[in-house]
């Protein structure tokens, strides 16, 4: 799975921003503020990386149970899901 292209991550004074533009902006209308976490996962999607390895990633970096690391990132990478933001290839 990837981020479907026209979704971007963005710093906008100084707070962690998804936007969308090009033809997505026509679906999407807004912003996304995303924490630290998120930003990891969306990197890591941007990365190319699966699932498991954004969370050994993020379980790495903030020395987190893997087990709660694992529950978040997939109940974010859902919500992506469902807001449209990802293609599965």
């Amino acid at each position: 799975m990837r981020i479907k292209n026209g979704f971007v991550l963005r710093e906008v004074a100084g707070q962690i921003m998804v936007i969308a533009t090009g033809e997505a902006s026509k679906d999407f209308h807004g912003m996304i503020k995303l924490n630290g976490t998120g930003k990891e996962i969306w990197l890591g999607l941007q990365d190319g990386l699966s699932e498991a390895d954004i969370v050994k990633r993020i379980g790495e970096k903030y020395e987190v149970e893997s087990d709660k690391v694992a529950q978040d990132v997939r109940a974010f990478i859902h919500q992506m899901e469902e807001m449209g933001f990802l293609v599965n290839e």
